[in-house]
């Protein structure tokens, strides 16, 4: 029978190292009405998309979709130590009501790993990171789209939700130009993990929007270099 012998399916809301690839508006409902036909556990990897980065709390949240379990990490730690989390529905946590030592750990609960996460959650709902980062990821994207259209030469496609832009170029040697232009600019962006073509532009909802103009105009100035070394 199909489907009968998948236990999950595990997705990131926005896939991060591929390039920050947003799914289609349809897509993770889709995805939820079939794992709840065929029984199958969705699961959904917030390691990068939590914590307010795509403008939601959880990056699934785009899509009004619940999972069965989720997982956070990196930002869950508020920058200060490393901390990672599972969050679990009922439907999956019930089976562990008998005997909770069925899932353990040996660092789990961590007090100073666990007062940073807890810091950091109180930080992000009371500075309003998801709405900070939903308001300067429209205008950051905004931006990079109108370089976009100057520079056609060199881009592909701008993309992404919140604070997790992704751009792509028409080669992995032009991206791979761009990037190392920006370095020596004093602007760090994030690779991905398939090939320089694709890198992300990242910055904390904190950031101010002088500095967002910074960013811009910096990147507005290596595409006009890098458009000369390719032309």
């Amino acid at each position: 029978m199909i489907g009968a012998g998948i236990a999950a399916f595990i997705a990131e809301p926005v896939q991060g190292e591929a390039g920050a690839i947003v799914p289609a508006d349809d897509y993770f409902p889709k995805v939820r009405e079939i794992c709840d036909k065929w029984g199958i556990l969705f699961i959904a990897d917030e390691v990068q998309t939590g914590m307010g980065r795509t403008g939601k709390l959880w990056g699934i949240e785009n899509w009004g979709v619940a999972p069965d379990i989720m997982g956070m990490g990196k930002a869950f730690g508020g920058g200060v130590i490393p901390a990672g989390n599972i969050v679990l529905s009922e439907r999956v946590y019930e089976v562990m009501f008998e005997n909770p030592y069925l899932h353990t750990t040996t660092f789990g609960g961590n007090p100073v790993a666990t007062a940073a996460a807890i810091a950091a959650l109180h930080v992000t709902i009371d500075e309003d990171i998801p709405g900070q980062a939903a308001e300067k990821g429209a205008y950051l994207k905004g931006k990079v789209h109108d370089l976009a259209a100057k520079y056609p030469d060199l881009y592909d496609d701008v993309r992404g939700l919140g604070l997790l832009i992704g751009m792509e170029f028409k080669s992995a040697e032009i991206g791979y130009a761009v990037t190392t232009g920006l370095f020596k600019e004093r602007v760090l962006v994030g690779g991905t993990l398939n090939n320089a073509k694709a890198f992300r532009l990242e910055p904390p909802a904190v950031i101010t929007y002088d500095q967002l103009d910074t960013v811009v105009a910096r990147l507005d100035e290596v595409l006009g270099t890098v458009r000369k070394q390719f032309a």
